[in-house]
């Protein structure tokens, strides 16, 4: 028989309250916001102004355009590679909560706050991508406009960036609200 002392001692390390986790928490999400699907934000923003001064195929549009024809394959995912994905992820981020929740483990607790969130930023940079790669592919054959395509994919990269920002602010509120609460049942880690 295993012995899984090791394994439980460590999820019972002190998180919530050592600043080392609130680093994580901050870093980790604010590193999020600098990009939408690998492509800087910058780039996004400019597309969005020319779009808005009315160059549609601005230099700015053909970058955005150029930067996703190069980091869209990295987010294709196939039907085979999602269900592994997923079967694996839940198993891992359910066995955390399971810990975490149900035998009051601190360390688990908090990394089910911080992974839970980055698995839904995940699904939707993938479903993202699905979206994406269609719309460039019509672009690039001809089917659709170049300024037709520029303004859809800055349109859905925009919301995108948005939603990121809204998960973001969510998650982090929440894992500080149940940080705090953690502290206040556990005075001095006990």
């Amino acid at each position: 028989m295993p012995q899984f002392d090791g394994l439980i001692s460590f999820l019972d390390s002190r998180s919530f309250g050592t600043i080392w986790f609130w680093l994580v928490v901050i870093g980790m999400w604010s590193a999020t916001g600098r990009n939408v699907l690998g492509v800087p934000t910058e780039i996004v923003t400019r597309a969005r102004h020319a779009q808005r001064a009315g160059e549609t195929e601005s230099a700015a549009v053909v970058s955005l355009l150029d930067w996703l024809s190069l980091v869209l394959p990295r987010w294709q995912l196939g039907r085979h590679e999602g269900v592994v994905f997923l079967a694996v992820s839940a198993f891992f981020l359910t066995s955390l909560a399971i810990f975490g929740f149900r035998y009051g483990l601190e360390m688990a607790q908090a990394l089910t706050l911080l992974l839970v969130p980055f698995l839904i930023l995940f699904w939707m940079r993938v479903r993202l991508a699905r979206r994406l790669v269609p719309l460039l592919a019509a672009g690039q054959e001809g089917e659709r406009p170049v300024e037709g395509v520029g303004a859809e994919t800055v349109r859905l990269m925009i919301r995108h960036r948005r939603l990121v920002t809204a998960l973001s602010v969510v998650a982090v509120a929440l894992t500080a609200l149940w940080g705090m609460l953690w502290e206040l049942m556990h005075p001095n880690g006990l």
